[in-house]
């Protein structure tokens, strides 16, 4: 009976760990780094140079998935490979397991590490750093050993899990409602997560104040320079932080429904902070 190797699969692990992004284009996506890092397992399974090549093909196709979480894949893929190597399994099935695993392990990847994990580690280290300038070096550092620790211990576990747990474990997870459950709950985490950074680091004031000279009648002085119209205060009042979330929800409708580059929505803030800053130099708000 044939069996993978430990180092073997750590083989296959790294490759796929350190290369997942390395050929992604439009035809494959991830499809020639998924087919890289199965190249040592086909190896070892199986000896003919016809068997190689039909392993190799399959793992070519298009593959996409969140590279984190989705390493539990390739781990699912190694067990296959291994069962059919063995008589056990048939290629077909192993093809149909791949495909089928991609919307899971990508939705279940974006909400828990993307839009979860990530946000809540930079606001951590965003948040360290300005506590004070004497330790405003700590976040990033914080941040340049605890993001690559994590992402690897993370891949890495779930790598052997799909390994150890194969077809049988996944379809189980699948089955029972538990994936759905888990899609949703981290959905939702990841909305609460990305609405506070919003609420937090992005800064967008209205600066439109009316700025007077008022006579207190009740002193008999003249109070120079008094607000009497501050347009900030009175929107925050009614629905506090609502420029920020709307200037977020704005840029993000240009990026995801019109295709905006990243440049171009740059360029278009800062036109924005122009046109404002002068605005509120013009009105005395930034006086």
């Amino acid at each position: 009976m044939k069996k993978l190797s430990e180092k073997t699969l750590k083989k296959s692990f790294f490759r796929w760990f350190f290369w997942n992004g390395c050929s992604q284009q439009a035809e494959s996506m991830q499809g020639m780094a998924f087919g890289q890092s199965m190249a040592p397992v086909i190896d070892e399974l199986y000896e003919k140079k016809e068997d190689k090549a039909a392993a190799l093909r399959r793992h070519i196709t298009l593959f996409n998935t969140e590279p984190q979480v989705g390493a539990i894949c390739n781990g699912v893929v190694c067990g296959l490979e291994e069962a059919n190597a063995n008589g056990s399994c048939t290629p077909e099935l192993i093809s149909s397991v791949k495909v089928a695993l991609i919307g899971p392990t990508s939705a279940i990847g974006d909400s828990l590490w993307v839009a979860t994990f990530i946000p809540i580690l930079l606001t951590i280290c965003l948040s360290i750093s300005q506590t004070s300038e004497s330790v405003a070096w700590l976040g990033p550092v914080i941040y340049m050993l605890v993001y690559p620790l994590g992402t690897g211990i993370l891949s890495w576990n779930l790598f052997k899990l799909g390994y150890k747990s194969g077809i049988e474990g996944m379809q189980g997870f699948m089955s029972n409602g538990r994936m759905n459950s888990l899609t949703d709950t981290m959905t939702v985490l990841g909305l609460i997560v990305v609405g506070a950074l919003t609420a937090s680091f992005v800064n967008f004031t209205l600066p439109i104040q009316i700025i007077r000279d008022v006579f207190d009648a009740t002193k008999g002085e003249l109070l120079t320079n008094q607000v009497i119209f501050d347009a900030d205060k009175i929107v925050n009042s009614i629905f506090p932080k609502v420029l920020p979330l709307l200037l977020t929800l704005f840029v993000y409708y240009l990026y995801s429904k019109k295709k905006w580059s990243p440049l171009k929505l740059m360029g278009l803030i800062l036109v924005l902070a122009v046109i404002l800053t002068f605005i509120g130099y013009a009105t005395g708000f930034y006086a």
